[in-house]
């Protein structure tokens, strides 16, 4: 049995639609950010690190998207969820650390910082998390998928941050053509509609 804990709308929908791609169906564990669930001792149990996503399965906990993708693709290899061969794999896990450690942080401060930014710190902030989006869109994003014609859950994690990014009107679509039609590409996903239905979220 595999119980995913989310918050609707986080990053954790990379690993949520992951395993709707698998067809893994994980019982799903709501946690309210927001309302500081994740420091609860119930949820500290489960994962020290006060974060979503965390899948609980039959070995133990996993935690962080980049894992959860590669055990996903890993543990349903007849789905090709992720390049097999071993640099094609090792792409991959490059890809998803660039969306962990550099997009994803670099979009945080903009939209999560608290208290919020304003003035020339929100600008700067702002001018940083453009300057990775245009990476993505000029360097990374091989096309239509992340690694041209083959769809992978990392696209399914790249969603994440241009979902965001829309959002909050930095992906602009003369800027950023390339993203905003993968954007669109990936909600058009039978399991992306329903992670996103899951989650009472909508396409944006």
């Amino acid at each position: 049995m595999l119980k995913l804990f989310i918050s609707p709308g986080a990053c954790a929908m990379a690993s949520h639609l992951a395993l709707e791609e698998a067809g893994a169906d994980p019982e799903l564990q709501v946690i309210n950010l927001r309302a500081g669930e994740q420091r609860t001792p119930e949820f500290l149990a489960i994962n020290p690190a006060g974060a979503t996503p965390a899948l609980q399965t039959d070995q133990g906990v996993l935690t962080q998207n980049g894992a959860i993708l590669a055990w996903a693709a890993q543990t349903w290899p007849e789905k090709n969820l992720a390049p097999t061969d071993a640099f094609g794999l090792a792409r991959f896990h490059a890809f998803n650390g660039w969306l962990a450690s550099s997009l994803h942080p670099a979009l945080g401060k903009v939209l999560f910082s608290h208290p919020a930014l304003e003035g020339s710190a929100r600008d700067e902030a702002v001018t940083v998390a453009l300057s990775k989006l245009q990476l993505a869109e000029d360097a990374y994003l091989e096309g239509p998928w992340v690694f041209g014609d083959t769809w992978t859950v990392a696209d399914g994690y790249l969603m994440v941050f241009t979902r965001w990014s829309r959002q909050a009107g930095l992906l602009d679509t003369d800027r950023f053509p390339k993203l905003n039609a993968h954007l669109d590409a990936v909600q058009a996903r039978p399991a992306t509609l329903a992670m996103l239905k899951a989650q009472g979220l909508t396409i944006v």
